[in-house]
């Protein structure tokens, strides 16, 4: 089993500038082999693979002879990197690779010659003359594979160590509906669970929202490539980092919970992308407008991603249903479908059953329904849930007769 431990690390002045170079080398090498990829394929249709890069490397120190002072391993992840960034575009997973900037989150790897000395509390790594002093706040028994160092916006220097553990992971445990739970997701309320739980949305951007205003306006008023802008600059990644921190420390003690208490677990398949772009419909009564900053501040993706991982971990299961599948309109007692629903409706009455609808836990038991059905091997489509009854089904026809337009001979 493939685990990641990250540490905080403390370089020295001389380590930090190496480390920068490191970086800054790593950077620029990817983004001239993104823009020689792109250039040979727009004006000669022609690919230049991965190899062939690699290949050219050693032409490329002779004309900069300072990317020598780097480790060439690193120069060669990240022509690994962007042939991975290549195949996920042509997959259709993510967007065409982008050039890195230098003012945003910079990282290198270090694929082979690590070592982690727990005793020491240090990380020895390639072309650095001492090891870098580190913070181990937890230990881990294994072959390590790659470390990647990473410099965030604020300054800060971390070590992720990708340690093969040799542990093995769980057999999955049986889909049964007493351990199972459906998730039901929103920005009102975070996650609303089929038995009932709520977790209620901390909205981490929102509460600091105000003071970040007024650190990017200070920051815009500065003049650009003072030192007085990059202090203002550097205050608002300072604040942007202590809110991601915030974010993910929530979503990690949500999704372990969850992911510890159930052995299955049933998502909606949001397109969170999608969703960002689409600022909502104005003018159109009980319609949201201009949710984009709120669904991202949410982290929907990100919980996903930390279910699924931790589910791995811990022989779980995940199922996800379509996002089109009626989770809110319907009722999931009699299967009547309310399609006048509107998102500022938090609670609903039946009119078939005149019992009174709680849209979230009503949406998060039909999550949890229809991935029941789609595991199984039958799909909902929308149809009740439970068999309808003679009652049922007598109220839907009554229903139907009453909105139904009056007949007129005359036309």
């Amino acid at each position: 089993m493939l685990k990641a431990f990250k540490y905080r690390i403390a370089p020295t002045p001389d380590q930090a500038e190496l480390l920068n170079k490191h970086c800054g080398a790593v950077r620029f090498v990817y983004n001239l082999a993104l823009e020689t990829k792109t250039f040979a394929y727009s004006t000669k249709q022609v690919n230049v693979s991965r190899m062939e890069l690699s290949a050219q490397l050693t032409d490329l120190k002779k004309e900069c002879e300072w990317l020598k002072e780097v480790n060439s391993q690193s120069l060669q992840s990240a022509l690994l990197n962007l042939d991975i960034a290549y195949s996920n575009f042509f997959k259709g997973t993510a967007d065409f690779p982008t050039f890195k900037k230098k003012n945003r989150k910079q990282s290198f790897q270090c694929p082979q010659n690590v070592v982690v000395d727990f005793t020491k509390g240090t990380i020895d790594l390639p072309k650095f003359k001492e090891p870098i002093k580190a913070v181990f706040h937890r230990t881990f028994t294994g072959s390590v594979r790659t470390v990647t160092i990473s410099r965030t916006p604020t300054g800060k220097y971390f070590a992720s160590v990708l340690v093969d553990t040799a542990a093995v992971i769980p057999t999955k445990a049986p889909v049964e509906r007493s351990t199972s739970v459906g998730v039901d997701l929103g920005i009102k309320t975070f996650a609303v669970l089929s038995d009932g739980t709520e977790y209620a949305n901390p909205k981490h951007l929102n509460q600091s929202i105000d003071r970040l205003k007024v650190l990017q306006r200070r920051a815009s008023k500065k003049k650009k490539g003072s030192n007085n802008r990059k202090k203002a600059n550097r205050k608002v990644a300072v604040l942007h980092e202590k809110i991601a921190n915030q974010r993910k420390d929530f979503l990690h003690k949500a999704s372990d919970a969850i992911t510890k208490r159930y052995d299955t677990v049933v998502l909606e398949d949001l397109a969170v992308a999608n969703m960002v772009k689409n600022p909502g419909r104005s003018g159109v009564p009980g319609e949201p407008h201009k949710l984009a900053r709120s669904i991202s501040d949410a982290g929907w993706g990100m919980f996903r991603q930390f279910v699924e991982y931790k589910s791995e971990w811990r022989g779980k299961n995940v199922l996800t249903i379509g996002r089109f599948e009626p989770s809110s309109k319907l009722h999931n007692t009699c299967g009547y479908i309310n399609k006048d629903l509107l998102s500022s409706d938090r609670e609903w009455i039946c009119p078939n059953c005149n019992e009174l609808v709680s849209r979230d836990l009503n949406a998060s038991i039909n999550i949890l329904n229809f991935g029941l059905l789609k595991h199984s091997g039958r799909q909902s489509s929308g149809e009740p849930v439970e068999s309808p009854t003679l009652v049922g089904t007598l109220k839907q026809e009554k229903l139907k007769r009453a909105s139904a337009p009056a007949y007129r001979p005359d036309l």
